[in-house]
């Protein structure tokens, strides 16, 4: 019997398919000699992960000096960019790929929330790595301690407080405080706290007004002024400002459903000012 490849794809559960992708893209990886860390989903101990969903994607971070490597390595194999580095998060720490097959896969080439250079986060995590067993392929992923910390730090960004619960609350004393170190080394003690209602303790802090915006949900002024504060240096400020009134254009695809033709992205450019502007009168007023 012949069976349309739609059909069949449809009939693989999600989470059967995110499974077998990550052993995709592991064994990709280890074919050119890029090191990655598997984050989130179903490579997270059941202790820290209380929720059994595997997420909608496939979430790894990735070596930064290997991340052009890797991206070469993905669009040979099927992948293409669904958004990048700098029309993502606010952060810019991940670049989204999609897969006819294997969905999602967010390529992260840092966490938000940890401070110190990505390249030394890296080898810290990967100094403490633990390893998973993903269909028959040995995925490296961060230690218990390490998971427990990255939950926290995007529960802070995400606002799921109940990722906090296997990660935080169910942890004994001992594991608190290694928790805790861990944390201080990272340099992300301000993410840390925000994920407890603690955010206002860092209100000198360079990352103070752009962590304000994503933990309380603040509008596209508010998030784009604390990520100007948030550069550290004049010239990374200035290339922001010079970048705030330009359209994203994938975004703009992916809210349209379509590629944008020119008359859209001239709409989209004239409104953007004038959203900025309600978002300021409905905050004053």
């Amino acid at each position: 019997m012949n069976v349309d490849a739609d059909s069949a794809s449809a009939t693989v559960p999600h989470a059967v398919r995110l499974h077998l992708g990550r052993a995709a893209v592991q064994t990709l990886a280890g074919q050119v000699g890029v090191r990655l860390l598997h984050i989130k989903g179903d490579t997270v101990d059941r202790s820290i992960r209380k929720n059994a969903s595997p997420g909608t994607d496939i979430d790894i971070l990735v070596d930064p000096g290997q991340i052009d490597a890797l991206d070469t390595a993905l669009r040979a194999r099927g992948w293409r960019i669904y958004s990048t580095f700098v029309g993502g998060s606010p952060f810019g720490h991940a670049q989204t790929y999609l897969h006819d097959t294997w969905g999602y896969l967010d390529v992260h080439r840092s966490f938000p929330g940890i401070g110190i250079p990505p390249e030394q986060a890296f080898d810290r995590l990967w100094s403490s790595r633990g390893a998973v067993d993903v269909s028959g392929v040995s995925c490296a992923a961060p230690d218990l301690t390490s998971q427990a910390v990255i939950a926290i730090l995007n529960a802070a960004r995400s606002r799921q407080r109940s990722e906090l619960d296997g990660a935080w609350s169910d942890a004994d004393s001992e594991r608190r405080n290694e928790i805790e170190r861990e944390v201080d080394v990272l340099d992300a003690r301000l993410a840390f706290d925000a994920a407890f209602g603690r955010l206002d303790a860092h209100r000198g802090a360079r990352e103070f007004k752009l962590w304000k915006a994503v933990t309380e949900g603040g509008g596209r002024v508010e998030e784009w002024w604390g990520r100007i504060l948030a550069e550290q240096s004049l010239s990374a400020r200035v290339a922001l400002v010079l970048r705030a009134p330009l359209v994203n254009r994938t975004h703009l695809e992916h809210q349209l459903g379509r590629p944008p033709t020119r008359r859209d992205v001239f709409y989209e450019f004239l409104n953007r000012p004038i959203r900025g502007v309600r978002e300021l009168l409905r905050q004053r007023f």
